[in-house]
């Protein structure tokens, strides 16, 4: 059963590679100098403060090593992806960068032949026993693995100022609904203040609205339904959670464009605005904010996600005639360690992708994220590179940054079934 809800989000791939041996022969450059360089978009406070846990890690097997860390600023890794590629095009690849399984790594870096295999890291370090399958499986392609999982984060939450809620005489329980959104949102516009920030410099963050509103509507079936072509993007229930989308951007604030996805969530923090739907990334913000849960900030699936987990998993890889592969493959030894997780996912807000991580060592929202994880029906989110190939998640960009502006549902609808059209050849419809 377990393998079944895992396998719903790691979608048919027909991508073929050639397996390379982790162990094989080093490059001629490889080792010149003892460094590691790490390519991400990790740069925001939280991020930032993750990703020195997992240099921590590292450091730890390697103290004597250098690590460059190469970030790139931009959530969702909207401007590091362009820069990777031309680096990758050009024969100059970093050691490791940050991806994500599914249709990410496997349709752009695995089928370019931009990675190589680690699958004998899984079988020496004895990943295969304490990392669902359903997990590896999106990391698979002809029965090798290609990148090794940092954390699971959740992309389909909604995060709100419970002090401020509070203060207007606004409870939220253990769910919300759109109605009792749009409730909430009236009494709050009605006092002055904004309801739902977004911070959309990067148009992911609206996307991300999207795609979680639109889960919301059609659920988990018909979400999977719209990547395996039984559902249409012009279908009605498509067309109606346009419309509701559309409603919630009429509550957003005014600076949207301005802002970036974790400004956005300073806002909710400092009491400017109420909720923020975005994933679980946000908690690192309230954690390097030294906000505590339950008493500073809570949080809800977003309306109408209750009993649905967005998958957004982070992972790393080794890259083909890396610089410097020794110092690769302990960086990745350290990733998937029992430690590097238990020290990493508290401060990035994700879940460990291991299963025998010692569960009180993590705060109220992650046990409560883990919960959902065991019992939620598991989705792959487009938005993040997981449900469908590049082209796609570019029209599907596209038409977002239209309908902000022009609240079009016909138009919107129109260009995402176009944007399919044009992936049918990569996704196989």
């Amino acid at each position: 059963m377990i393998r079944t809800r895992y396998s719903a989000i790691a979608l048919a791939l027909s991508l073929a590679t050639a397996a390379v041996s982790l162990l094989a022969p080093a490059s001629v450059s490889a080792q010149a100098d003892n460094q590691l360089e790490v390519f991400s978009w990790w740069t925001s406070g939280g991020e930032a403060a993750a990703l020195d846990q997992l240099f921590a890690g590292f450091g730890a097997r390697r103290p004597s090593a250098e690590i460059v860390n190469a970030t790139i600023a931009g959530g969702g890794g909207s401007a590091a992806r362009p820069v990777l590629q031309t680096r990758l095009a050009g024969g100059n690849p970093p050691d490791t960068w940050q991806v994500h399984p599914g249709w990410e790594l496997l349709g752009q870096y695995v089928e370019a032949g931009y990675v190589e295999p680690i699958t004998e890291l899984y079988q020496s370090e004895g990943w295969n026993q304490v990392m669902p399958q359903g997990l590896i499986d999106t990391m698979t392609r002809d029965g090798q693995i290609y990148a090794v999982l940092a954390g699971v984060h959740r992309g389909n939450g909604f995060w709100y100022n419970k002090k401020l809620l509070s203060q207007q005489g606004i409870s939220v329980g253990s769910s919300l609904s759109f109605d009792e959104f749009f409730q909430a949102a009236d009494k709050l516009k009605a006092a002055g203040i904004t309801p739902l920030c977004v911070g959309d410099s990067g148009i992911w963050a609206s996307a991300e609205l999207f795609e979680n509103t639109l889960l919301g509507v059609v659920g988990p079936e018909k979400w999977m339904g719209l990547w395996n072509g039984s559902v249409a993007f012009d279908s009605p229930e498509v067309k109606q959670a346009m419309t509701i989308y559309g409603r919630m951007l009429d509550y957003e604030n005014s600076d949207h464009a301005a802002l970036s996805w974790d400004q956005a969530t300073k806002k909710v923090m400092e009491g400017s605005c109420a909720f923020n739907s975005m994933g679980d990334w946000a908690y690192g913000e309230f954690h390097n904010a030294r906000l505590v849960d339950n008493e500073d900030f809570g949080w809800v699936s977003h309306p109408g996600t209750d009993g649905a987990f967005v998958i957004v998993a982070d992972g790393f890889v080794m890259a083909r005639n890396a610089p410097h592969r020794e110092n690769n493959a302990e960086w990745l030894k350290a990733i998937g360690s029992k430690e590097t997780q238990e020290a990493f996912n508290p401060v990035k807000g994700s879940i460990p992708a291991r299963t025998d991580v010692d569960r009180s060592k993590f705060g109220p929202y992650h046990n409560w994220s883990m919960d959902s994880f065991k019992t939620a029906t598991l989705v792959p989110s487009v938005v993040h590179g997981e449900a469908a190939p590049a082209a796609f998640q570019q029209a599907l960009n596209d038409a977002v940054t239209t309908f902000v502006t022009n609240h079009n549902v016909d138009a919107f609808s129109q260009a995402l079934v176009s944007g399919m059209r044009a992936a049918a050849p990569t996704t196989g419809l």
